[in-house]
């Protein structure tokens, strides 16, 4: 009995260490997608306009080779239609949040696969883990892919901007690796005397996860198209309700993707539905008692969408002055990304009723 309990105690403390590394990848990756929402707001993003996975890693040393770098950037129509006037010194600036956003990519990557070198060779991996840490490596490298292919989308002619599809699907690929992350984490160190057996409240919390998902989506629809610079206003958008150009695109679906008073109104109803869905949520999660981890997370939801929707009115309210812009949309993001971490703990911590 006393060798099982050891190898028992081993196996946890494996599992905790493991789960700490996945922990600080969630933390990384948080960070990451901060930093690429800034690179967004300062309209950086397309002051690189190369890929270089090695050589990318150290910026200009030297002032010709920020001339080189400069000069680059001013071939782009980004700059010779709407930052033309920029000095070299402010080019610096939003040099400096796109090389950032992409260093700290490649740290990442670095913290991911040292550790999971050290975990194999220490033989901390149960062998069901495996498999997932392997996909796990392949979701960040697609999200590598997809990040250059939003930045080329913005260096074709005519294109001021990244394209907002790409930037959406870059933005949801991130949130996928963090929820993923999350998840992995979650199965180390959540353990089945935490867990609460309540198909009800469980289906109410994947009808909140698929509406959180299409809020993320039109968030960052929203971001890309500046839609929120065409209606600074709430609770109506520009006087009224229902604007009368939310269907002027045809054919009909393309309001849905390229029409920025459609996606704004979109993402609005969707705040009040996720909102909704939530409190009611809260309500019928009283249910349950004694169980500690389920009762924090239960308040943190219900503080964060509260926090959320502020933040939401205040960045709308607040749109067409850059520099408040900057800091409310990225406390937006920041907010969403707990949200979406106490959803998939949630989702985690409650689960359907085992069928006899």
């Amino acid at each position: 009995m006393g060798k099982i309990l050891k190898n028992d105690s081993i196996d946890s403390r494996s599992a905790r260490a493991v789960a700490s590394w996945l922990l600080i990848g969630v933390g990384m990756i948080m960070i990451q997608i901060l930093l690429g929402g800034i690179t967004r707001l300062t309209e950086s993003g397309l002051s690189i306009t190369e890929w270089k996975p090695v050589t990318g890693m150290l910026p200009p040393l030297d002032l010709i080779a920020w001339q080189a770098e400069f000069d680059k950037y001013k071939g782009t129509d980004q700059f010779k239609y709407v930052h033309q006037n920029f000095t070299l010194s402010e080019f610096k600036s939003i040099f400096f949040w796109e090389w950032f956003h992409r260093v700290w990519a490649r740290m990442m990557g670095m913290v991911f696969l040292i550790g999971f070198i050290y975990f194999l060779l220490k033989r901390k991996f149960k062998k069901e883990m495996v498999l997932p840490m392997i996909v796990l490596f392949i979701f960040g490298a697609l999200q590598g892919a997809i990040g250059w292919m939003m930045v080329k989308s913005g260096l074709v002619p005519e294109k001021y901007f990244v394209g907002h599809v790409e930037l959406a699907t870059h933005f949801i690929a991130a949130i996928v690796l963090l929820s993923y992350t999350g998840w992995f984490a979650l199965r180390l160190i959540v353990s089945p005397e935490q867990q609460v057996a309540n198909s009800s409240l469980r289906n109410i919390l994947l009808s909140i996860a698929a509406v959180l998902f299409f809020q993320l989506l039109y968030g960052a629809f929203m971001a890309g198209l500046k839609a929120g610079i065409l209606a600074p206003t709430w609770p109506d958008i520009n006087g009224v309700l229902i604007p009368a150009t939310l269907f002027e695109e045809l054919p009909l679906a393309k309001n849905f993707v390229y029409n920025p008073i459609a996606i704004h109104f979109i993402h609005r109803g969707l705040a009040y539905l996720l909102f909704g869905l939530m409190i009611t949520w809260f309500w019928k999660a009283r249910i349950v008692r004694e169980n500690r981890l389920f009762s924090q997370l239960r308040i943190t939801l219900l503080l964060l969408v509260c926090i959320q929707v502020i933040l939401g009115i205040a960045t709308v309210l607040n749109a067409t002055y850059s520099n408040r812009l900057v800091w409310l949309g990225v406390a937006h993001q920041f907010t969403a990304m707990l949200l979406v971490m106490v959803v998939v703990g949630l989702l985690y911590v409650v689960r359907a009723p085992q069928r006899n």
